[in-house]
């Protein structure tokens, strides 16, 4: 699939915590055919450091699909031959120096006074992310969706719409991801922001476009990659030196494959991200807390055994008070090596279950 990125825009917004932005963008794209009575749309909600591109590809050229190209398509899970699929970029989306990302967020210019908002940006919420997406689904004449459904932080939106309009939501599918905010992940928030807020370049986040805070943010990024993997995954890498004849052991300097291996992914995900949308998207998260125990659409959640973001003991309370409000939910495991990014990586493997829930009447 050749997708287009387009723009919504909002001329004012007024945050949960009641601040109003003027003039708010937020990317999106869309797979599929609405049907005539707008009753076909399915609403994918992105995690953590992605964007709106889901599945398909910009161009041809494109060395890789969207992220949920296994599962997003004609003929696939969620079939674009059945269902109108949409996606937009959060606010303070990660990825603001990337070209087709155009939300509001720190690293956008203030209309009111033609300068970067840099952390004069109101705190925003999952509840924020939410509330514009709402406003872009009302501006397709959207009354209902089919289903919300997404990873990680994709999650945490969909148990936030339930909660928050349950009448616009038939079904839900999280996947690796449980609701409302545990202190554990806070912590582990606060440790992925920590090397931002302590590289001088950061300046207290009035950096220069020219000079913003790389090396705080490659750290930071280098902590996602490995806390968003797990061990199976980093096993590969074995022992081995990241050049040949350099053992470690022999100095400082000498770098394992593992540790090369993390570099070279922070590396290429800083170029598109920037340090104060990534500590705004900390504390958005941080914020999470959807009430399970007041969803009432039917929910599918697939979890990763070996997460160790939302570890299955938390997905499994997740699901325990979703049931005791009386509302059905099935729950099924992905499997694989990469921890809590087998529900990206891996996700196809429970298309014949995600096809059936869609098709649920």
């Amino acid at each position: 699939m050749l997708v287009e990125k387009k723009v919504f825009e909002l001329p004012r917004y007024v945050t949960h915590g009641g601040t109003l932005l003027k003039q708010v963008r937020v990317g999106w794209e869309s797979y599929g055919t609405l049907n005539p009575d707008r009753s076909n749309a399915v609403l994918v909600t992105h995690y953590f450091s992605a964007t709106s591109h889901a599945a398909g590809r910009y161009s041809s050229a494109d060395a890789l699909p969207g992220y949920w190209d296994t599962i997003i398509g004609p003929g696939k899970a969620i079939d674009t031959e059945r269902f109108f699929v949409l996606s937009s970029d959060t606010l303070v989306n990660l990825n603001a120096r990337d070209p087709q990302v155009v939300t509001t967020g720190p690293a956008s210019i203030d209309p009111d006074t033609g300068k970067r908002y840099d952390t004069s940006f109101p705190i925003v919420s999952i509840h924020d992310f939410v509330e514009v997406q709402k406003a872009l689904v009302e501006s397709l004449g959207i009354k209902r969706l089919r289903a919300v459904v997404g990873p990680s932080m994709g999650a945490l939106q969909a148990y936030q719409w339930a909660q928050s309009h349950p009448d616009m939501v038939e079904r839900i599918m999280p996947v690796i991801g449980a609701a409302g905010g545990d202190p554990f992940l806070i912590a582990w928030l606060d440790v992925w922001a920590q090397p931002v807020w302590l590289d001088p370049k950061w300046r207290g986040g009035a950096y220069p476009d020219n000079d913003p805070p790389v090396a705080g943010l490659t750290a930071a990024l280098k902590t996602v990659t490995l806390h968003a993997n797990q061990s199976e995954w980093a096993a590969t890498f074995g022992h081995n030196p990241a050049l040949p004849g350099r053992d470690p052991a022999a100095a400082l300097s000498h770098r394992f494959a593992i540790e090369d291996a993390l570099d070279r992914f922070a590396a290429m995900r800083v170029v598109t991200a920037d340090a104060n949308n990534f500590l705004f998207l900390i504390r958005a998260n941080q914020l999470a807390r959807a009430d399970a125990r007041q969803i009432k659409a039917p929910t599918l959640m697939l979890y990763s055994p070996t997460d160790l973001l939302f570890p299955q003991p938390w997905i499994e309370r997740t699901a325990a008070a979703i049931r005791a409000a009386g509302t059905p939910v099935e729950i099924a495991p992905l499997h694989g090596p990469n921890g809590h990014l087998n529900g990206v990586l891996h996700v196809a493997q429970a298309s014949e279950r995600i096809a059936a829930f869609l098709a649920r009447p």
